[in-house]
């Protein structure tokens, strides 16, 4: 800091004509004291003129640009600073250390000479004294202001801020403070030329407050990158600490050791030359890396995934027909489609080792062993086996992965489950991919067309690898309760094959090769003090009375709570040696009967006709009730109808309006009476077309007074010519119908050729009558009139 003397001492008589001497870089003001170095040719002929004289006078005056090397008039500032020269030392020839101080304002008014050096005609500047309260408040001001930034400069000396204090008069604190700041030699300038006090004053708080903002960003600024520095400092400090232990303990070899192994991995990976060649870059710019950087972790990450890929690795195909024949038979009963196409596909591969995976998708309701079946896949053909689940799944990232420019990111699920598997050729089960979700975040279903294409899938890409995996040689099988939620696109790329209900005979089949025998075993029953069986009729009363259901897995819970119960009598010494459970013995362990075959009382009078409906779950009965009462010939629809099926009601209603006379109706029974249908279970929504048959006989059953027969059921759209046209989901159906006792159906005539899917012991018990219009139904479907 500049210093200043509190008490500037006047000059009495400032001369008319003095010599100026310019300064390039500064500017000096009353009071300062401030050395200077004195080389210029014309400056030192002044100083050394001016030594002879006593206490010597002179004008200090900065120039305009600091770069001109011998300035006139118009390259000098107007306003300088009258000085007196303190002491003189010579530094050598012609150069020369002054110490000069500021007296008081000066402004040039005419230049007089400028041989041998610079001398003008000035006058003094006199100052204009502000109000005193304003004065105070602006100086109290620099003043608190100034301590703070002392306070943020170090290298000042502990007596600036005493100086500070000693002086008083506000034009000197002006001056005092405007001459040790940091700032530009115009800026200071203007003070200088500032004659009002008030108004230096405010230029020098404005600057001193604005030098102060930037002092604090700066020690701001300074303390983060402290922090950061030490942080990173003390890190590498405990790191070589660690790495120098690690070396006496001799765990460590060489400090390249992790790229080493990096590279010797990538090397055992035999990746594709496009993966090689992007590992091998990731390694060199691991190496240049520091262990503590984010950007280490991420890069090491990287190089982890690429190098665990199953790039090469494969499991041999088992290829021998007759042994996954055995094994798909073992695991599962049935479901010939399925296994006939898996050994289709091993026979083919037998022949051409270069053949591509199959995209299966199987499709059928709940428990029937979809997923199951993928797994025993996989074994009979000796291959890894993965399942990855889809239900639920809305972002398109979770199957092409995240890019690794996010924090946290991941591959794919598909990379995931390649790398679980440990091979490049699974059998990978995308599980309820009927569920799959999409919102903002992107469509997971159109992420999953370039998997499931035989066509692309061998140049895949994750996002988070950016390079391609060849999965061509995975096996895909996916599961689903039905096809329709599925995309157009998406499911042209599978290959459908369809799983309809068990049929009570195959239920109990399963039940005994698989259910039962699992089911002891988990309880801890397969003991040779116990010998546990079931009779054929107590699996039957558990399938008819406890269940309803195209699949086992209610079958299974059920059977499960009979051993437990058995497990309960064990325990406690009830039973021993040869148990074996009769139908008899299941209300003890489940209770009463769940389900009761109602058809003979839902259908015992007139209006009550027994439908067949397909639901994602397999097939059901469904019963449509019509009931009459006064009115002017109305119709009403209840239970919650979706458009379609009230359509073929009032198709139906039409029909029979249009053809009374031939049903033996009388007119007026329509005209005076209002028609109520109604399909039970109202919560449930239903709609379609296969039920216009059923009402339209349950209309004709009401007007007629003749019931239906008990044991028929029936499926089939009307059309207004009273033709029965073809449906879907006959095997559900029809399986649905034996499960409740049924045996006469009424088919569409068109259907005959759906019904060759269905079990021929089911088609042996069941009477199937194929319809080509409503009254061949009627024919045979409603009872004789009773005489009254």
């Amino acid at each position: 800091m500049t210093s200043t003397t509190p008490q500037i001492e006047e000059i009495k008589d400032l001369p008319e004509v003095i010599s100026l001497l310019p300064l390039r870089n500064s500017v000096l003001f009353p009071g300062s004291i401030i050395p200077i170095d004195v080389g210029r040719p014309k400056s030192v002929k002044l100083i050394e003129e001016a030594i002879a004289a006593e206490r010597p006078i002179i004008g200090i005056v900065t120039q305009k640009d600091a770069r001109t090397e011998d300035p006139s008039a118009k390259d000098l500032h107007e306003v300088g600073c009258a000085v007196r020269i303190l002491k003189v030392i010579k530094l050598a020839r012609d150069n020369y250390s002054v110490i000069l101080q500021g007296v008081v304002r000066i402004k040039i008014e005419e230049l007089v000479s400028d041989e041998p050096f610079l001398q003008a005609r000035v006058s003094e500047l006199a100052e204009i004294h502000p109000v005193k309260l304003e004065a105070e408040a602006l100086v109290a001001n620099i003043k608190e202001t100034a301590r703070k930034l002392i306070s943020l400069v170090p290298e000042l000396p502990r007596e600036a801020a005493a100086l500070l204090d000693s002086v008083n008069e506000p034009g000197q604190v002006a001056d005092l403070v405007a001459s040790n700041l940091d700032i530009e030699p115009a800026e200071k300038q203007e003070v200088l030329e500032a004659f009002d006090v008030s108004e230096r004053l405010r230029k020098v708080l404005t600057l001193l407050t604005r030098q102060l903002e930037i002092l604090e960003i700066r020690e701001r600024i300074n303390t983060q990158v402290q922090e950061e520095m030490g942080h990173s400092q003390r890190e590498y400090v405990l790191r070589q600490q660690l790495k120098a232990i690690k070396g006496e303990l001799g765990e460590i070899d060489d400090e390249n050791a992790e790229a080493d192994e990096f590279e010797q991995k990538i090397a055992e990976a035999k990746m594709s030359e496009e993966a090689e060649k992007v590992a091998f870059k990731q390694l060199n710019r691991l190496k240049q890396m520091q262990p503590s950087s984010a950007e280490y972790t991420v890069t090491r990450t990287y190089l982890e995934w690429l190098v665990d890929l199953p790039w090469s690795v494969s499991t041999e195909d088992q290829l021998e027909i007759g042994t996954v024949r055995d094994v798909l038979n073992e695991d599962h009963y049935d479901l010939e489609k399925v296994k006939k196409r898996i050994l289709e596909y091993m026979a083919v591969l037998k022949l051409n080792a270069s053949k591509k995976g199959p995209i299966l998708c199987l499709v059928g309701p709940p428990g029937v062993g979809k997923t199951s079946l993928g797994k025993s896949v996989a074994r009979a053909i000796g291959r890894s086996f993965v399942r990855i689940s889809l239900g639920g799944v809305r972002d398109e990232a979770e199957i092409r992965g995240h890019r690794r420019t996010y924090v946290g990111s991941l591959p794919g699920r598909l990379i995931q489950a390649l790398k679980r598997a440990g091979t490049n050729n699974p059998v990978i089960v995308l599980d309820e991919i009927d569920k799959l979700g999409h919102d903002f975040r992107g469509d997971p279903a159109s992420a999953l067309l370039e998997v499931l294409d035989p066509e692309q899938n061998h140049t895949f890409s994750d996002h988070y690898l950016e390079v391609a995996f060849d999965l061509s040689r995975v096996m895909f099988i996916a599961t689903a309760n039905t096809i329709d939620p599925i995309p157009p696109a998406l499911k042209d790329r599978l290959e459908i094959l369809e799983l309809p209900g068990y049929t009570r005979q195959e239920k109990l089949a399963i039940a005994r090769r698989f259910l039962i025998p699992k089911q002891i075993g988990d309880h801890g029953l397969d003991r040779e003090d116990l010998a546990l069986t079931f009779s054929d009729d107590a699996i039957m009363e558990v399938i008819d009375s406890y269940t309803r259901e195209a699949g086992v897995r209610n079958l299974q819970r059920e059977i499960s709570s009979v051993i437990r119960g058995v497990a309960v009598k064990f325990v406690e010494d009830e039973l021993s040696g040869e148990v074996e459970i009769a139908a008899k013995d299941i209300p003890d362990y489940l209770g009463p009967q769940k389900f009761m075959p109602e058809m003979a009382d839902r259908t015992a009078s007139p209006g009550v006709a027994t439908g067949l409906a397909w639901t994602p779950t397999g097939g059901e009965i469904m019963f449509i009730e019509a009931t009459a009462m006064p009115g002017k010939g109305g119709l009403m629809l209840t239970g919650q109808l979706g458009d379609v099926m009230k359509e073929s009601a009032q198709a139906a209603m039409s029909y029979l309006k249009s053809h009374f006379d031939q049903f033996g109706i009388a007119a007026e029974a329509l005209e005076s009476r209002d028609i109520h249908i109604h399909v039970p279970a109202g919560a449930i929504p239903k709609d379609g077309p296969s039920a216009g048959v059923a009402i339209f006989s349950a209309l004709v059953s009401l007007l007629t007074g003749r019931c239906i027969r008990a044991d028929v059921a029936m499926t089939g759209e009307i059309t207004l010519r009273g033709l029965v046209l073809p449906v879907g989901g006959i095997k559900e159906k029809l399986l649905a119908a034996h499960r409740a006792g049924i045996r006469r159906i009424f088919l569409p005539e068109r259907n005959e050729k759906d019904v060759v899917d269905v079990p021929e012991e089911i088609r042996s018990e069941m009477e199937i009558i194929y319809a080509k219009v409503v009254d061949d139904v009627l024919a045979g479907a409603l009872e004789d009139a009773k005489a009254d």
